[in-house]
Parts: C-alpha cells; sequence; structure tokens
C-alpha cells in the first residue's frame, strides 16, 4: 500500500531523476524573493497614501488645499516623506516582476488596499466598519491561497530568450489583438461615450497595462541578469522592451487619469483591479506558460484565491462607497463628485497603480 505522503513519482531519464513540471515542492527561492519584494511594496505604498493625505491637511490648514490649486505641500516634509515611501514601493513592484510570476506579483497588489483601510482607521480616524474588516480578511485569504500555489517562475538566461517568448504567434496574436481593440476604444468609442461610461477609459487601461507589466517583467529580468555578470544592454531587444514600458505606460497614466477625473475612485478603483489584473494573467499564461508548470489542481485553487480578492475588493469599494452616501455602483451613473475637503477628494482606499498615478497627476 502506497502511503498517502508519499512523494510523487517523477520520471527518471538515463538513470538521473527530473523534478515534473507539475510537482508542488514549495516555493522556490526567486518566488520568495518576488513575494518579500511584492509585500514590501504593498507596505511602503498603502502608508504612503496615508503619510502624503497628513502631509496634504496640514499643508492645507496653513495654505491654499491641493484640490484648490494650491501648491503648499511642496514644502511640507511629510508629503515627501509620503512620496519617497511610494517611489521605494513602486521600485520594490518593479523589482518583484523580475523574481516572481506576474501571476504571484500581481494580485498582492490588493494588499495595500488592506494596510491603506487599516492605518486610515488608526491614524486618520476614519471609519472601517464590519464589512471593511471582512473585506480585508477576504484579501488575505485569497492573496495567501495564490501566493502557496503559485507557480514557479522560469528560468531565463538571456534577453534573448525573452524575445523569443515575446514573438512566439500567439503572444504577438494577443498583442495584436490588444492594440486593436485598444486603438478601437480610443478613436471610436471614447470620443463619444468616455465621459458617460467609464469602462471605456479602464478597458485602454487594463489592455494596455497588461502589455506594459511583461515589458515591465523582461526589463527587470534584463537588469537582473546585467547585475550577476551578463550584460545585456548590449542587446537591442532590452532596448526595445524599455521603449514598450515608456509607449505603454504613458498611455496608461493618460487614460488612467481622465477615468479619475471623470468618474469617482470607488467606481475607477475596483472595476480597474478586476481587468487589469485578469488581462494581466492573461498575458502571463500566453507569453511565459505559467499554467505549463502546474496541475489542475493548483490552477484551480489559484482562480479561486483570485475570486476571493476580488470580492474582498469590491467589499472594501463598497463599503467605502456606502460610507460616501453614494449606494450605486454603476459606472454609468456616477460622475465624478468635487469633495476636495483634504486637497484628495474622493482618495477612497487606494489600489497600487492607479492612485500612484493619481499622485504624481495631483503633484504635477
Amino acid at each position: 500500500m502506497v502511503s498517502a505522503t508519499a512523494a510523487p513519482v517523477v520520471p527518471v531519464v538515463g538513470g538521473v531523476t527530473l523534478p515534473s513540471p507539475i510537482s508542488y515542492y514549495g516555493m522556490s527561492s526567486d518566488n520568495i524573493k518576488g513575494l518579500v519584494l511584492a509585500l514590501s511594496s504593498s507596505i511602503f505604498i498603502g502608508s504612503s497614501f496615508i503619510v502624503k493625505k497628513k502631509g496634504l491637511k496640514k499643508a492645507g490648514a496653513s495654505g491654499v488645499r491641493a484640490g484648490n490649486g494650491g501648491y503648499s505641500y511642496l514644502l511640507e516634509p511629510l508629503w515627501w516623506a509620503g512620496m519617497i515611501a511610494m517611489i521605494v514601493g513602486e521600485v520594490a513592484n518593479f523589482a518583484a516582476y523580475a523574481f516572481a510570476p506576474a501571476i504571484l506579483v500581481t494580485p498582492l497588489g490588493a494588499l495595500s488596499i488592506i494596510i491603506s483601510a487599516v492605518l486610515a482607521h488608526i491614524i486618520l480616524q476614519e471609519t472601517l466598519n464590519i464589512f471593511g474588516i471582512l473585506g480585508c480578511a477576504l484579501c488575505v485569504v485569497g492573496s495567501t491561497t495564490i501566493v502557496l500555489h503559485a507557480p514557479r517562475e522560469r528560468e531565463i538566461e538571456s534577453v534573448t530568450e525573452l524575445w523569443g517568448l515575446a514573438t512566439q504567434p500567439a503572444f504577438l496574436a494577443y498583442a495584436a489583438l490588444v492594440i486593436a481593440i485598444a486603438l478601437v476604444l480610443i478613436f471610436r468609442y471614447i470620443p463619444q461615450y468616455g465621459q458617460t461610461n467609464v469602462m471605456f477609459y479602464i478597458g485602454v487601461c487594463s489592455l494596455v497595462g497588461s502589455l506594459s507589466v511583461m515589458s515591465v517583467k523582461a526589463v527587470g529580468i534584463a537588469l537582473k541578469l546585467t547585475f550577476s555578470g551578463m550584460n545585456q544592454m548590449i542587446y537591442p531587444q532590452t532596448w526595445a522592451f524599455i521603449l514598450v514600458v515608456g509607449v505603454c505606460v504613458l498611455t496608461q497614466m493618460n487614460y488612467l487619469n481622465m477615468a479619475l477625473d471623470t468618474f469617482n475612485t470607488a467606481v475607477v478603483s475596483p472595476i480597474y483591479y478586476v481587468m487589469f489584473t485578469s488581462l494581466t494573467i492573461l498575458a502571463s499564461v500566453i507569453m511565459f506558460k505559467d499554467w505549463d508548470r502546474q496541475n489542475p489542481t493548483q490552477i484551480v485553487t489559484e482562480m479561486c484565491g483570485f475570486v476571493t480578492i476580488l470580492s474582498g475588493t469590491f467589499l472594501l469599494h463598497k463599503t467605502k462607497d456606502m460610507a460616501d452616501g453614494s449606494m450605486s455602483l454603476s459606472p454609468r451613473l456616477l460622475p465624478k463628485v468635487s469633495d476636495e475637503e483634504d486637497g484628495l477628494g474622493q482618495e477612497g482606499i487606494p489600489l497600487r497603480r492607479q492612485d500612484s498615478l493619481r499622485s504624481r497627476e495631483y503633484s504635477m
């Protein structure tokens, strides 16, 4: 009789035992590094909004508020402390993609919501009711599920190998489809419906964002290899990835700022998180073939974890929406409300990417 705890059978070739591509042996060292970086990023970014908000309030008490066009916050040390924390968090997030698959790193962005919500409750005395606590718990459970079942990072030896993955027919077809849909939305639908339906702005951000994450991951891996002694900056492919990152990020920032300027953050944030994370995972699965190294049970468990995070995210933002007196989440019926008492408007509970970009817009 075979013990239920016996090790899985693995193939033997030429007398050498090879690991099964779909067996689970615990997290790799690279995955652990990526996990630590992603968690650090969430802590820095989540706390940065609280510190910056304190700085904005302090600056607004003695000068013109940022919401009214003032720039007195630039002289406030607290605001700069928050900005530095955000920059550190973004750098850590960038580095995390060099060590761990996007399936692991991207959903963990929801943890910054928890950090911000808890600190806002403690430091800013903002209400965090039972539903908000439940939302935080769901995000933690979902994140833990994904972490425990995430695939191992694919071993990449050079940027030319990355270029080969990016130019495989399946990913080229995905990229072409993404670009085509984004262009149709930009030139056909946004001019007519952009001011009345948030899905068009967020659609462009999410589609282009999935390509930007793949390019960021490629640049991160190239830098990691360069720092380890294998210079990847001599390859034109590295600079091509950097160019794609620049174009995609600028496009993302532009249309995300449009969405945030037109619609409530409580509407934009959860919808953007769902679409952006879903498309990023899809792009990663196509380009890096993450699921080829997993069995069906692990894949289904990851998806359950992702859905759990989505549930927690929506619950947190719905709680904030209810607290602000706006009961509907319809993207058509919630234009942006001017409530700039502390210079941040309806800052809500921040998600990593959209609120960090929004902060850059405020600081300009």
